[in-house]
C-alpha cells in the first residue's frame, strides 16, 4: 500500500491549505484507491492557525471571551491538542487586523487578550504552548499580552496601567510576580517566520505599521515608543531583545513573549513538524507532497517548503513541490531536499484570472504528476 503525506502552506488568496490537502488526496485517491494518505494542513502562525493544528492533530476548539485590541469583549478561542497536553494560540483570535475592521489605531490597540488565552490554557494543564503571531492590528511589544495573564506594568507614579503602543514610554517598572504560575510550568513556543528586529528602518513599526494603519508620521512614533519599551526591558529585567531574530513580529510581540514569557521563537513550520511528529509521519512514505503560492530565493530562507524538504532528505523520502509560480535562482531547493517542483499554471493569464483556475489547475497538475509516477512504476 502506497503512503502519501500531504503537506502544503496555503496559496494565499487562492486556496487554504486544508482546501489544497483535499484536492490532492483526491487525485491521488483516483490513482491509488487503496493509499494511505495523511494531511497535514498548515498555516503561518495567523488566522487559521488553531484550525490546521486540529485538522492535522484532532483536539477541541476552547472558546473565551477576552479583551480585544480596543479593550471591548470579544468571542475568542485557542486549541487543545495531544490529549490535551498541548494548546495553540493564534494571537490574530484576540488582537487580530479583522478584529478592527477599518477602525485600525496600533497606537491604541492591546494584545492583553492573548495574554488571557495562555493564562487560560496554562490553567487547564497543557504542559506545551504554541503562539501563533501574524494578523495582529497591535504594535504594543505584547506588554499588554504579559499584563492579560498577571504582569503589572507601572508608571512614574506607581500605578499599574496596561500599555499599547503609544503609551510604551510610560512604563517605569516591571512586576512579573503576579504572572499566571502555570505559565512557568509550561514549553513555551512562538511561531515566528520573519527574521526583522524589533525597531529601526527593519522593525516592526516601519515594515509592518503600515498594513495597521500607520502613516509616516506615526510609524514614527510607534518606533520610538518599540525603543522606550525595549530599554525599560534593558534595565528591569536584565534582557535586550532589541536585535533578537523575529523580535518585530506581530508589533515586537515576538520580543515580548521572549522578554516576559521566555519563549522560543521559532520557524512556523518546524514549529508544526515537531508538534506533528514529522519524522514518524513521512517515514516509508512514497512521497511527501508540499507547496505554497510562489517558491523563490526569499522561500529557502524557511519556509513550508524548505522546511519539509530539509526534515525529509535525511528520510530519502522524495519531496515534490507543487505550487502557483516558480522564481529565479531556486536551484538551492534542490540540494536541500526538494525532489521536484511543479507550477499549477496551465495558460499565460494574470493573477486575477489564474486565482479562479487554481482550485482546477491544481487537481490537474496532480492528476498528470500521479499519471507520470505510474508510468514511472511498471
Amino acid at each position: 500500500m502506497r503512503k502519501f503525506l500531504l503537506i502544503p502552506d496555503s496559496f494565499k488568496g487562492t486556496m487554504s491549505s486544508a482546501q489544497i490537502c483535499g484536492i490532492m488526496a483526491e487525485q491521488i485517491r483516483r490513482h491509488y484507491p487503496g493509499a494511505d494518505i495523511r494531511s497535514i494542513p498548515v498555516a503561518d502562525g495567523g488566522e487559521g492557525s488553531v484550525d490546521c493544528f486540529l485538522a492535522a492533530m484532532g483536539g477541541e476548539k476552547i472558546p473565551l471571551s477576552v479583551r480585544g485590541p480596543y479593550g471591548g469583549a470579544v468571542d475568542a478561542f485557542y486549541g487543545v491538542t495531544d490529549g490535551g497536553a498541548t494548546a495553540i494560540v493564534e494571537m490574530a483570535a484576540a488582537a487580530g487586523l479583522p478584529l478592527v475592521g477599518a477602525d485600525k489605531r496600533p497606537q491604541d490597540a492591546t494584545t492583553y487578550g492573548v495574554g488571557q488565552l495562555m493564562a487560560d490554557a496554562a490553567r487547564r494543564g497543557c504542559k506545551k504552548l504554541i503562539v501563533g503571531l501574524g494578523g495582529s492590528a497591535t504594535n504594543d511589544l505584547g506588554m499588554g499580552a504579559a499584563a492579560g495573564a498577571g504582569a503589572r506594568f507601572l508608571d512614574r507614579d506607581g500605578r499599574a496601567f496596561v500599555p499599547t503602543g503609544g503609551t510604551l514610554d510610560r512604563v517605569a517598572d516591571i512586576d512579573l510576580s503576579g504572572l499566571e504560575p502555570a505559565l512557568g510550568d509550561m514549553e513555551i513556543i512562538t511561531m515566528c517566520d520573519i527574521d526583522n528586529p524589533l525597531y529601526g528602518p527593519a522593525g516592526a513599526a516601519y515594515v509592518f505599521g503600515p498594513q495597521k494603519g500607520a502613516a509616516p508620521a506615526l510609524a514614527d512614533l510607534l518606533d520610538q515608543q518599540l525603543r522606550a519599551g525595549a530599554d525599560v526591558i534593558r534595565r528591569v529585567l536584565g534582557k535586550d531583545v532589541a536585535l533578537l531574530a523575529g523580535a518585530g513580529a506581530a508589533g515586537g510581540m515576538g520580543a515580548g513573549m521572549a522578554a516576559f514569557f521566555g519563549a522560543r521563537l521559532q520557524m512556523g513550520i518546524d514549529a508544526v513538524l515537531d508538534t506533528v511528529g514529522f519524522e514518524e509521519a513521512a517515514r516509508g512514505a512514497h512521497c511527501i507532497f508540499t507547496g505554497e503560492g510562489k517558491i523563490d530565493s526569499q522561500s529557502l530562507r524557511g519556509k513550508v517548503v524548505m522546511g519539509v524538504a530539509r526534515r525529509a532528505k535525511p528520510l530519502g523520502v522524495p519531496v515534490v513541490a507543487v505550487v502557483g509560480d516558480i522564481g529565479d535562482d531556486i536551484e538551492a531547493a534542490y540540494d536541500q531536499g526538494v525532489s521536484a517542483i511543479f507550477s499549477i499554471n496551465r495558460v499565460a493569464v494574470d493573477f486575477a484570472k489564474a486565482r479562479g483556475r487554481s482550485p482546477a489547475d491544481l487537481a490537474l497538475t496532480m492528476d498528470n504528476l500521479l499519471r507520470w509516477m505510474q508510468v514511472l512504476e511498471q
